[in-house]
């Protein structure tokens, strides 16, 4: 079959696309044939080495929905023909607030979903969004789980709440958009021009600050009347800004660190405020289906940037660290 493999370490020029051994599942998997897939900056780290429990070579990947075509012994309740999207992790645990040690993701540590085939445990298969292409399905996956995750079991988010998402147009930041204007939530971004946040604005943002302007700190509070809840996967540079516009009771949930991994916390801004500082990564599987019930109930879609077929699936990820400016993209098989 066909695959997105890294085979060394070298940045996004070192993968490609090449013929390897197609899978057959072992007793408790299916095996699916894919559909569409998507990309990740996650895809950009990991070919650069920068992966805990880096394994080479490895197919890369962990976005995918496409149709059940073998079964391994044991398994039940799956049907050749079914039409699925692909938990992307294995191996969580039973603790709903941190995953287990053994946890992993596919496409690193674990074999991956830009393929033309991939075996997964049959509990990883949750039925396709009717609504949805398979190229919208698949780019649900990764950063919707993340988003979801972050702000609705870390953020407690409820409708009521003053959300500010830093870094719109990212694929997590461009999902957790769409969550908290669904919930009913009076939501600001920053972004990187006025364009992305026009685009933001567009899909119910309320309004939106630059975060290249080094004013941005000064607008934040008299523009949002003040915050509960902070979606942030770059901290570095935008959390000075934005603590003091803080309300008592506030959240900070970090889900990344794409801008450099310290930053500093004044103490004062967060005990006063009775506020929290959250991590959160991924999800779990209970978290997986509460965000497929949402986005089937509220009609959520990816904003889907640009589309390329498997053969240039190379391609794919040198558009996402050099052109990407809002949203996903996608990959079709």
């Amino acid at each position: 079959m066909k695959a997105l493999l890294l085979e060394s370490t070298d940045g996004p020029e070192a993968v490609r696309v090449v013929d390897v051994e197609t899978p057959e599942p072992v007793a408790g998997q299916v095996r699916v044939a894919i559909k569409a897939a998507s990309m990740n900056h996650r895809e950009m780290w990991i070919s650069r080495g920068l992966y805990p429990g880096m394994v080479t070579p490895c197919t890369m990947g962990c976005d995918g929905a496409g149709v059940v075509d073998m079964i391994g012994e044991g398994v039940t309740g799956v049907e050749i023909g079914d039409e699925v999207v692909l938990y992307p992790g294995r191996d969580w645990g039973p603790n709903r607030h941190a995953p287990q040690a053994e946890f992993g993701l596919l496409g690193m540590p674990h074999p991956g979903t830009i393929a033309e085939y991939v075996c997964v445990p049959a509990e990883n298969l949750a039925p396709k969004p009717a609504g949805m292409s398979w190229e919208e399905a698949a780019a649900s996956i990764l950063t919707g789980l993340t988003a979801w995750r972050a702000l609705m079991f870390k953020g407690q988010l409820q409708p009521t709440d003053t959300v500010l998402i830093s870094g719109v147009g990212g694929g997590v930041a461009t999902f957790g958009l769409a969550y908290a204007v669904a919930l009913g939530c009076k939501v600001y971004v920053t972004g990187e021009s006025e364009e992305v946040i026009e685009r933001a604005k567009s899909m119910g943002a309320t309004d939106g600050l630059l975060y290249t302007d080094p004013e941005w700190r000064k607008k934040v509070g008299p523009m949002t009347g003040g915050i509960d809840v902070v979606l942030d996967g770059a901290p570095g540079p935008s959390y000075a800004n934005y603590i003091r516009a803080i309300k008592p009771g506030a959240r900070i949930v970090i889900y990344g660190s794409t801008a450099g991994d310290k930053f500093e916390i004044t103490a004062t801004g967060v005990f006063l405020k009775s506020a929290s500082i959250v991590g959160s990564q991924v999800g779990d599987p209970e978290d997986f289906r509460n965000m497929l019930d949402f986005i089937d109930k509220h009609g959520i879609k990816p904003v889907i940037e640009k589309t390329f077929p498997l053969a240039e699936a190379d391609k794919a990820l040198t558009y996402l660290e050099n052109d990407h400016k809002f949203g996903k993209v996608a990959i079709t098989v």
